[in-house]
Order: C-alpha cells, then structure tokens, then sequence
C-alpha cells in the first residue's frame, strides 16, 4: 500500500517539474530586473541558447514604465533625452542593431514630446563574433523617465545564454510585437511620393506624402536633425485619404537645416512607415487650405460683449494717460457748453476712434491673410511708428507750453485743427483716433480673450471684435454726445484752464520721454539721437518769430519727415540695458528650458513684457516687484524668467499663441504640480500671484503668504 502510494505521489510531482524546469528554461531567456519607482527593465531574449551555427540571435530591452511615467523616442520632442545603450563588455558579440518601434505623441510641460508609456520593448538583433558559441550581452542603459519631474536613469543589464536551441516563447511573443511596430522602410510600406517644404525664415514644415492604401487616423514625426524641434502637426487627408498634408511649425531650430527630413507616419497600433523625403528651400503658400471653425451666434455675441467691456476698461488702464488728458483738452475746448457743438464734437472723437479700430482690423486681416504674426500692439515695435509717435507728441506738447500756435494756411488748418468755421470738427476726429493709437499697448481684462478669438478666426470675426472694442474705448464719449448738457458740469472758464494746459503739456511730454525709452530697445540710441535733434528743430523752427508762416512750416515739416525716417534708417542692434544692483535676477525666455527646470522640481514664474507696455510696468512695480512676490521669486526651487518682447521675436509669439494670446502682459507660472502651466490675469494681484506658486510647487495653498500679514 505504502509503496502504491509513493508510485502515485511520484507520478503526481511529473507536472510540477516539467513546470519547474520550464519555469528555469524561461528564466535563463532573461536578465536579472532592474527596478526603481518609475520603470522595471531586463534584457531578454527569443532563444533559451544558441543554437548551433546561428549568426545572429533577437533579443530585446523590455521597459516596463509605472502609471503616469514615459520615456523618449530617439527624437524627443522639444525636450527630452532618447535611451542609449553601451554594449562594452559584452562577449562573442560583433554587433547589436537597437530597433526602434513607433512612438506616441504626448505632452508634458505644455510642450509635444514624443516616446513610450506602459511597456516597451526595443528589439535588438545581435551578431555574434563566433555562430554557434554562448554569448554574453551587458547592457549599460541610459534613459531619462517623465511624469510630474524627470528623472535619469542609469543602469546595467547582463544576460548570458548557453548552447541550446529551444525557443522561450513568452520573450518571442514579446519581441515580435514590437518588431511588427518598428517603421517599415520606403520601399515596403507603399509610399509613392514624400515632400517637404520649409520657408527661408525657418517658421514651419508642411509634409506631403501620397500612399498606395488609404489612411485611418494618421500621426506624423517629421525628423529634421539635432537642435530643431517642432510642434503639434495640423494634419489633413484627400484623395480618398491616399493623400497626406501636414503643417507642424518649427519651435526652434539650427540655423542651417540643409539634411532632408526623415518623416515616421503611424496609423493606428498596427501601421507605421518611414521615408526619407525631398526637401523644397521655400514654399510661399501650403498646399492645402485650413478649415476654420465657423463659431454660432450666442458665442458672437457672448465675444462682441466681453471686446466691448475690454475696451470700456481700456479708458481707466495706466497706458491711456494720455488720452485721459486728451479727453480734457477736448471738453475745456467747448466751455461756452454750446449743446450741438459738444455733440458732435464728441461724436466726431468717436468717429476717429472707430476709423483707428477698423482700420487696424483691416490691417491685422491682411497681415493674418499673409501668414504673418499679428497681436495687439505690436505697432509699437516699429522704429517707424515710434519716431512719428514721438514727432507729433512733441510738437503737441510744445504747442500746449505756448511756444508757439498753430498757425496752418487755411485749408491744412481747417482738416488738422478744426479752426476752419464753427462747425469743424477734424481736430476732436484726431484726437479721438490719436486717443485709440495709445490706447493699444494695453490688455486690459477681458481683451486678451476678444483678440485672441478674433486673430485666430475669420476675417468678420476680427471685424465684430475689434468694432465692439472700439465701441468700448468710445463709450465715455457717446454718452457726452448722447447727454451735452454734462458738459455744464465743467467749471467755468479762468486761470486754471492755463494750467490745467500745462499740467497736460507734462503729460506728453513724458509720454515723448516714455516713447524714446522704447524706441532705444526697438531701434537703439541712434535712431533716438537723430529722431530728438530733428524733431527739436522742427520745434525750433516752429517757436521763431518774423518767419513767414509757410516758409516756417514748410521746413518744420521736412524736419519731422527726416525725423520719422530716422528711426528705421537707423536701426541697430540695441545692446542689453543694464541691470540696476537692486534689481531682481531674471533669466532670459527660453521655452525648453522651463521643462528641464519643472522636471528638476523647480517653479517657473514666466513674465512677458516690453518697454512699450505700461500695464507690464505697472504689474511690475505693483505687484512682482514688491513683498510677498518678490521674495517668493527669489526663493530657493524659484526662477524667474523673463521674455522681453520690446522687438518682434517669433519664439514669444509662438509662445503666447500656444494659449491662444495674442498681446501682453502675460504671466504664467510652472511647476511638479502644474507642469502645463498657471495662465495669469492681465492685471496682477499679489494673492493670485502667490496662490499660483504654491499651486505649482505642491505646497499648501493654505501657506502661500506666509509672513504676508
């Protein structure tokens, strides 16, 4: 009996250890894992040995990333570092071809990168030195791992296989997968044509590849060298979807693209091909046209409301002093309180308003119609429209200190000061549009919204936004025009009125002083040693007395032409100004690197400004610069980075449009906790400001003003 039941127990243990030595066969097809809190890696391998005669065998590097963690395909993205691998010290292996299957587009830091997440595996072919003989495989693996913060990984693998020729059929399965994702190459993957167009300025990619079978839901990953980096693509099919167009534009690049790009295309889990293509210097249009989102009715009205508040506000911002003193000088004018002359005076100043709104929309259409970079003020960026800024803000304010009275032959008089007869009204048209030009280098509330729905759609939708805006900004004085009798409110007539002048003849003049501050960032201080000297003799010549007053205006005028031309004529590269010791240390904009600081832990606080922007001054001097902010900026984990927009630059334009904004300020902050970023309102408060910088860092909201009472 005792014997019965060994035999049975003995021909029970047969299944276990057939299966334990199983078990062994697969663990000798794998490498000893490496883990850590983002990912687990080995090596493993198709074969349990080497079988007799083999020259090559296919193995893998199995990653397998935890939730929320990725790692990088061989071209990251914008940020980012692919795996490597050193293969010293490996034995009997005369090559290891590392494969690399089809990536995934993801984003992190607000930034498209490209890689894996979940498991991968990287199949190898290995050569071997010596067919048939055991080999070694010792891996030293470099790789960097991303979710909230990034991390590099450094480690080694070894993997030895005997003689042998049994197959492990788990790390087949594996590594056939994946190899079946690697990209098929041009010849295989049925692609009759690929093209490439980059523009001379390097702005954008456009990719057109035609297929011999149609494609699903396509994804593209144009490769264009080291250093160059592109952003999310707009994809479009045609001809039964045989045909592909992409446009991705170009975030960053060398300043010598000359290598045909390697474009990958993925369609689905299952599809994935590369080709190299042509490469065209200069396409002056896509060739394809982008559909435009047609937005309904409610949302029109909903935008044409928020642009008409944007640009009631835009009467109280601190850029719009001047108008405000402008305003003055148009109400003391009418003093005598004549009811149809304060109207339409004041519906006149609307007038010029409205004309300045629409024709900027005009402008801003053309320019958006042309592919161009439009925003809201960038007029100021212009050496030309400074210096004319600059030419008529000093004549004006030397004409309200008395140096002199205007004084044009009849028929200029009657079209530029309204002196003509009783029922001129050309010189209230002028200052309501003089009023709308300064008024631009603002972004109050709300308008950052308005002209970003408006630059980004159709040309009516810019029509409705920038009529609505205007209507805004004119509303202090359509309700003068629609109730005159206000202006009986107004004290009467007397000595103040000379120095009320005066104060507004200050007014300007800093606003000149503020404008050649600007015009020495944009242009430098040629431009404005040549455009001070001749609109001061323009001035001059305009103060002396016993000149014939068409003589004298005539070579005033030619003064103020030179004087206008100068500032582009002589545009140069402006030195950086000088920093006071006192001021707070920012470093210079740099898109990619706000990611590899977040990754590090840090908190990014970004400031969008310009030597033109008062409203950025004003944040500055309100807000970043004083306690809490300042100190929180200066912390420790903190950087404060700094874009300077004073001269056009297509990087922070690309920036400011990736969250749909088309004028500044614009302030945003990033960190392990909000890795896209903290958008700002326009106006800054102190408690916003440090409410996003605990948000972002990870901390407590509820200890953001620490030491703040």
């Amino acid at each position: 009996m005792i014997d019965c039941l060994l035999i049975l127990r003995r021909v029970l243990l047969i299944p276990f250890v057939l299966l334990a030595l199983v078990s062994g066969s697969v663990a000798a097809a794998t490498s000893a894992e490496y883990q850590s809190a983002p990912l687990t890696a080995h090596l493993i391998s198709a074969q349990e040995g080497v079988p007799e005669n083999t020259q090559t065998l296919s193995a893998g590097l199995h990653i397998q990333l935890n939730e929320n963690w990725k790692t990088y395909w061989r071209s990251p993205g914008e940020v980012g570092i692919p795996p490597s691998v050193e293969w010293t010290g490996s034995e009997n292996v005369a090559d290891v071809e590392f494969m690399w299957p089809a990536p995934t587009r993801f984003t992190a830091f607000g930034i498209e990168n490209f890689g894996y997440a979940g498991d991968v595996v990287f199949p190898l072919r290995v050569t071997l030195e010596d067919p048939g003989a055991p080999v070694t495989l010792f891996a030293q693996v470099e790789l960097l791992v991303c979710s909230n913060v990034c991390v590099p990984e450094e480690f080694d693998l070894s993997l030895r296989l005997g003689r042998g020729n049994v197959i492990d059929s788990t790390s087949a399965g594996l590594i056939g997968t994946f190899s079946e994702r690697v990209p098929e190459g041009a010849e295989t993957s049925g692609v009759s044509e690929a093209n490439a167009f980059i523009d001379e300025d390097l702005t954008e990619l456009i990719v057109s590849l035609r297929v011999d079978e149609p494609l699903q839901s396509p994804d593209v990953f144009p490769e264009l060298g080291m250093g160059v980096t592109l952003g999310k693509p707009d994809i479009r099919l045609g001809e039964e979807d045989r045909l592909l167009w992409a446009r991705l534009p170009i975030l960053s690049s060398n300043t010598d693209v000359t290598v045909a790009p390697s474009i990958t295309v993925t369609d689905g889990e299952n599809r994935a091909f590369s080709v190299i293509a042509d490469r065209v210097a200069r396409r002056t249009a896509p060739p394809f046209e982008l559909a435009t989102r047609t937005p309904d009715m409610m949302e029109l009205i909903w935008i044409a409301a928020i642009a008409l508040l944007g640009g009631l506000i835009l009467n109280v911002m601190p850029c719009v002093l001047p108008v405000l003193s402008i305003k003055v000088s148009s109400v003391l004018k009418h003093t005598d309180h004549d009811t149809t002359r304060v109207r339409f005076g004041f519906v006149a100043a609307s007038a010029g308003i409205m004309t300045f709104m629409w024709g900027l929309a005009l402008v801003l259409w053309a320019l958006q119609t042309a592919g161009l970079s439009v925003g809201w003020g960038l007029q100021f960026q212009s050496p030309l429209f400074l210096a004319a800024m600059i030419a008529v803000l000093l004549v004006f304010s030397a004409n309200l200190f008395g140096a002199f009275e205007f004084a044009l032959p009849h028929g200029m008089q009657t079209r530029l000061a309204g002196a003509g007869g009783r029922n001129g009204y050309s010189a209230d048209f002028f200052t309501g549009m003089f009023g709308a030009v300064m008024a631009t280098p603002c972004s109050a509330p709300f308008l950052g919204t308005a002209v970003a729905f408006a630059l980004a759609g159709r040309g009516v939708d810019i029509l409705i936004v920038f009529t609505s805006l205007g209507l805004g900004l004119a509303l202090p004085y359509l309700v003068i025009a629609a109730f005159p009798r206000l202006v009986a409110f107004m004290p009467k007539p007397g000595r103040w009125m000379l120095i009320i002048k005066s104060v507004m003849g200050v007014l300007l003049l800093a606003t000149a002083v503020w404008l050649f501050w600007v015009l020495d960032g944009v242009a430098g201080l040629a431009s404005v040693i040549a455009v001070a000297a001749l609109s001061g003799l323009a001035v001059l010549i305009l103060s002396l007395p016993n000149v014939q007053s068409q003589f004298r205006w005539s070579i005033a005028i030619a003064s103020l032409v030179l004087a206008i031309a100068a500032g582009p004529l002589l545009q140069q590269s402006a030195p950086a100004r000088s920093t006071p010791q006192l001021a707070m240390a920012w470093i210079a904009f740099d898109r990619s690197e706000i990611a590899k600081r977040v990754s590090a832990g840090e908190v990014v606080f970004v400031d969008v400004t310009a030597d033109w922007c008062l409203t950025c001054k004003a944040n500055k001097t309100l807000v970043i610069d004083r306690e809490p902010v300042r100190s929180a900026l200066e912390a420790p984990g903190v950087t404060a980075m700094q874009a300077d927009w004073t001269r056009p630059d297509t990087r922070i334009s690309r920036y400011l449009e990736s969250f749909g904004r088309y004028g500044i300020p614009f302030n945003a902050v990033y960190g392990p906790s909000a890795p896209n970023g903290i958008v700002l309102s326009e106006l800054l408060e102190t408690e916003d400001v440090m409410n996003a910088l605990a948000q972002a860092s990870g901390r407590d909201v509820s200890a953001k003003v620490a030491g703040q009472e």
